[in-house]
């Protein structure tokens, strides 16, 4: 449910703009408002299920996000949805990171790669069906019904939570972090909602968001310094000392922030750019999903025949081409082109995010994996919302240097793809820092490549 929701609504956005009397881009405030939701309270996540106990987190989360969707169904306005939106994400903040960490603390390391290859599969699955079930609640129903079907999966999940997760809680548990919460809080809030200002073309001037930007980028470095220097930090980050989990954190959240664009790009491109409907436009997206699907079986093969690295590099780089290939996209060029790049770029982007998870939590030891995993979905979180809120941007600056006041037009949509790949680009010089053979620890290569 939470990974469907960050991009359900990327293909009902015109649908629901026109509802809201608003344009189909400034839609975006709903996706990044609800991502933002989650970065802010993922730091609270691990402290809170330590000292009320995992099973009673989860259920709260989950009753949390389910009447919140109900709220998302009845909003009539753009800013009633976004409140709603925000408390969906408090909810969702709880729930991801639970139950990872649950999942982290009771595995073996010789078990890590095939375990993260399992629970990846819902950050991977869902934000390609979210396009899809939009596309056809919206063709054959009303918008509200993307979030009411909510209502019976979180019943469904309360009770599964209360019946599976066990009870119980740490028995020592560190003191509250008011200062370092303000401090993150403050900085995601001013760097998110900076770049949201930015991307909003109703904005009459752009000094404000570059304001929130630059306060923003203060915060976090002031975050970081106290969270260094704390004796219990909120977010503590020794963990990043580990080269294998820095690299799954800073180059991961770039290509992370590339990929999680297209989910927001694509429909808005078929629907507004060529003008498709919203079911041809979600079926269209669906091939990334069947990329995933068809790569799943050899993600974790792959990793143990080549190790972690060149995978990284080259996966990645296939990656970030098929990124910028979408940008070559026309209203002439044949739909089983497009759907083609979508399914082979949908294979690389399920090799690369099964790899920077594993590599991430490879060498972070067992007594580390509940601040890891908060760091990890932290940044997970972050680099959602920035992909979301860097791709209205460019499209936003497109429009204004090209003079297109209302609708985006293709050579927009090009700017944006073009943009968040070199992003991803970015991302893998990280990778390329990384020495030879890092990782092996969870590989069990010799099973597989001989002596």
């Amino acid at each position: 449910m939470e990974n469907l929701d960050a991009t359900v609504i990327a293909t009902a956005l015109p649908t629901m703009a026109s509802a809201f009397g608003v344009t189909a881009v400034d839609m975006n405030i709903g996706i990044t408002a609800y991502i933002l939701a989650v970065a802010i309270f993922i730091p609270l996540s691990s402290w809170i299920a330590d000292r009320f106990g995992a099973r009673r987190v989860f259920a709260a989360a989950i009753i949390i996000f389910t009447l919140a969707s109900l709220l998302c169904g009845l909003s009539q306005s753009l800013e009633m949805f976004v409140i709603a939106r925000v408390l969906q994400g408090v909810g969702g903040a709880l729930m991801v990171p639970v139950g990872r960490l649950a999942v982290l603390r009771n595995t073996d390391k010789k078990d890590l790669v095939n375990m993260i290859a399992v629970i990846t599969w819902p950050g991977l699955v869902a934000p390609i069906l979210g396009p899809v079930v939009g596309g056809l609640v919206v063709t054959h129903a009303t918008w509200p019904w993307i979030f009411y079907v909510n209502l019976p999966l979180g019943i469904l999940a309360l009770v599964a939570a209360l019946w599976l997760v066990p009870k119980g809680r740490e028995a020592s548990v560190r003191r509250f972090d008011a200062k370092g919460f303000v401090l993150l809080a403050g900085a995601c809030v001013a760097v998110l909602g900076g770049l949201e200002w930015l991307g909003n073309q109703t904005s009459e001037t752009l000094i404000p968001g570059f304001v929130l930007v630059a306060t923003g980028t203060l915060l976090a470095a002031w975050a970081v310094r106290h969270c260094r220097q704390h004796a219990e930090p909120l977010l503590p980050l020794q963990t990043l000392s580990i080269g294998t989990f820095r690299v799954s954190i800073l180059g991961g959240s770039l290509f992370r922030l590339a990929i999680s664009a297209l989910p927001f790009l694509l429909p808005l491109l078929f629907q507004v750019g060529f003008g498709l409907s919203p079911v041809d436009a979600g079926l269209l997206v669906l091939a990334v999903f069947a990329g995933n699907l068809a790569m799943k079986p050899f993600t974790t093969p792959i990793m143990q025949r080549f190790g972690f690295r060149p995978v990284l590099l080259v996966n990645g780089a296939i990656g970030v081409a098929l990124v910028a290939a979408c940008a070559l996209f026309t209203l002439q060029t044949p739909l089983p082109l497009m759907a083609a790049v979508l399914f082979v770029g949908g294979l690389s982007r399920s090799m690369q995010f099964t790899c920077y998870n594993s590599i991430g939590f490879a060498d972070v030891p067992k007594a580390r994996m509940s601040e890891a995993s908060a760091l990890f979905s932290m940044a997970f979180q972050l680099a959602m919302g920035l992909g979301v809120s860097m791709a209205a941007l460019l499209l936003r600056a497109s429009m204004a240097v090209q003079g297109h006041a209302v609708h985006a037009a293709v050579g927009d949509f090009r700017v944006a793809f073009v943009g968040v790949a070199l992003l991803g680009l970015v991302g893998l010089i990280d990778v390329y820092r990384l020495p030879v053979g890092a990782g092996e620890s969870v590989l069990n290569r010799a099973k597989t490549t001989g002596p």
